[in-house]
């Protein structure tokens, strides 16, 4: 059976307003140079690729004995709406990014701001394979071996001051790369935060490849973070720009529809999400599709040890 399975409608897995306005999208992708045409090539292209390995060490201390999910559903079953609104679209379409040159700017409430390129960022510290679950809004999940350092890290080399309270994560926006760019489904460029203690975190990850290669380009290439316990949409792909703040920062999908996504976005199956219950989930891959048996989602995707401190005294129906 095919993952992609016919059971599972995309008004089901896309927010409603991003369904009824896809329309509007692929007419504007079949007018680029990347025309819907091309989208079987372009996907058969994104899987068949040799990537760049990664010398990446195992991080025991992040590993699980679950079974990762395989390589080809990591690769083709994508949120990345810079690129299209289906599942499918980034495999389809990523691969016209461009991520060389690639430069990320640190600014903000930081005594030293600095721009590094990709090849200083991956050279900061050294980088580890961790094996992390992840959980998106929708109800499904994965199990990825990721490959990167902790945020924090990076964080110090640009000594955040002391009225620092925010980090804001910025992706890259261009319309000659990006076909879903020329939609209006939300204020271009994505844009993501974190608080700082939540940054700092260890298992805040910045991320430069999966499966010991680097990250394809429908993943997020060539850098963006993995926050493990909160839902997938909070971890920020393709960042050209991180920016420490004071004040909260304005958030994408939280702009779109702060009912259905606050910027917090801890994975809760207590706080269901308005269309859907999150108290399970179903794992891609599964051979029986949208049939999967349903997993108990865990509070904080199960890593409650290492984050539920943070969060101490806070109503998280409130704070979701």
């Amino acid at each position: 059976m095919s993952f992609f399975d016919p059971h599972i409608l995309p008004s089901d897995i896309t927010p409603k307003a991003v369904f009824e306005n896809r329309r509007n999208l692929i007419k504007a992708a079949a007018a680029g140079s990347f025309g819907m045409a091309l989208a079987p090539w372009f996907s058969r292209q994104a899987l068949a690729a040799s990537p760049e390995k990664l010398a990446a060490t195992l991080n025991a201390a992040y590993a699980t004995k679950e079974e990762l999910t395989p390589y080809k559903y990591v690769t083709g079953y994508n949120n990345f709406y810079e690129f299209g609104t289906d599942k499918a679209d980034p495999a389809a379409y990523a691969e016209s990014l461009q991520t060389r040159p690639w430069t990320v700017s640190i600014e903000g409430l930081v005594k030293k701001p600095m721009t590094l390129d990709i090849d200083a960022l991956l050279k900061l510290a050294p980088m580890e394979e961790r094996i992390y679950r992840m959980r998106c809004v929708e109800g499904w999940s994965m199990v990825i071996p990721w490959d990167g350092y902790s945020l924090s890290k990076l964080i110090s080399k640009v000594e955040p001051l002391g009225s620092a309270k925010f980090v804001e994560f910025i992706s890259l926006a261009d319309r000659k790369q990006m076909p879903g760019i020329k939609s209006n489904i939300i204020d271009w460029p994505y844009r993501e935060g974190l608080r700082m203690d939540e940054a700092m975190n260890p298992l805040t990850l910045l991320t430069f490849g999966l499966y010991g290669e680097v990250l394809p380009k429908q993943n997020g290439a060539p850098v963006r973070i993995v926050v493990p316990w909160k839902y997938g949409f909070k971890s920020a792909k393709s960042i050209v720009k991180i920016r420490f703040t004071e004040e909260m920062p304005k958030t994408s999908w939280s702009q779109f529809d702060a009912r259905e996504y606050g910027f917090y976005s801890n994975v809760n199956p207590q706080v269901d999400h308005p269309r859907w219950s999150q108290a399970s989930e179903r794992r891609i891959g599964d051979a029986k599709g949208a049939f999967a048996p349903k997993i108990k989602t865990q509070m904080f995707n199960g890593y409650g040890d290492q984050v539920a401190s943070l969060y101490s005294g806070m109503d998280l129906k409130k704070f979701y």
